[in-house]
């Protein structure tokens, strides 16, 4: 016999059981691999934007830093050094209050207080 025909040979028909089970363990490893994860990191994007507050400085998508001056329902208005813009809740990325401005963002937010009192 040729080489090539030993090759081109189909195999022969094996457990379809096994089959069923590694088609299985397939699903199962995707959804434990990558579609679990996504939903928590999509319910920690939500209660992030849920929680948040004025005064504090966060970072957009788009790299924009700023302040939050005001929360409405369709979205937020972010104080920057060059005026006020309003952007989706979607937009801000994540709070950068503590990790970059230490002792100084809790003082900010102290006058930011003591200016919604008045």
């Amino acid at each position: 016999m040729n080489m090539l025909t030993l090759f081109l040979q189909a195999p022969a028909q094996g457990n379809s059981t096994t089959m069923l089970m590694m088609m299985g363990v397939m699903v199962v490893g995707f959804y434990f691999l990558m579609i679990r994860p996504q939903m928590k990191k999509q319910k920690q994007e939500k209660k992030f934007q849920e929680d948040l507050k004025v005064g504090s400085r966060v970072v957009l998508t788009s790299g924009l830093h700023g302040r939050i001056a005001q929360i409405q329902d369709d979205g937020v208005v972010i104080e920057t050094l060059s005026g006020k813009l309003k952007f989706e809740k979607a937009a801000i990325s994540r709070e950068f209050t503590a990790n970059r401005f230490g002792d100084k963002a809790t003082a900010d937010k102290k006058e930011v207080v003591e200016t919604e009192k008045k």
